[in-house]
């Protein structure tokens, strides 16, 4: 075995629905920074709070999208982890993340097809779900 199949995660021969993995991630200004100077998504409402005050939020808010990118951590990492590909990502944004929030991403296995898995995806912050949606990856068989 290579040190390359030691990073490899999960075999699509390893995969049952209905397991879950997840991934936590406390919200900092400087992770919103940091996202708005590498997306280019500068809009006021993340970045200035004399702007966001004036919204419907009444403060700052966190890039939707920078939640959605946990949900790419658990794939890439965990679940099915290294090697997986993906292929397709609907989301549902229905409430905000400020600065200060603990964002629980977390994922589980809903369908098998072929060499493509289907996950049901949530992130939340407390009891609040903030996204949901699913996704579809492509998983590789072992090697022979």
């Amino acid at each position: 075995m290579s040190g390359a199949d030691n990073l490899h995660g999960y075999y699509l021969e390893d995969l049952e629905v209905g397991m879950t993995a997840a991934f936590a991630k406390t919200v900092t200004e400087a992770d919103i920074v940091m996202f708005a100077g590498v997306s280019g998504d500068t809009n006021p409402v993340h970045l200035n709070a004399d702007f966001a005050a004036g919204t419907m939020f009444k403060e700052r808010i966190a890039h939707g999208m920078l939640s959605a990118s946990f949900l790419s951590t658990v794939f890439g990492t965990k679940l099915p982890g290294p090697g997986a590909i993906y292929m397709h990502q609907s989301l549902n944004f229905k409430a905000p993340v400020h600065i200060g929030d603990t964002v629980n991403a977390s994922v589980t296995l809903r369908e098998i097809n072929g060499k493509r898995a289907t996950f049901d995806c949530i992130c939340e912050v407390g009891e609040t779900v903030v996204l949901d949606g699913e996704a579809t990856l492509m998983v590789s068989k072992r090697p022979s």
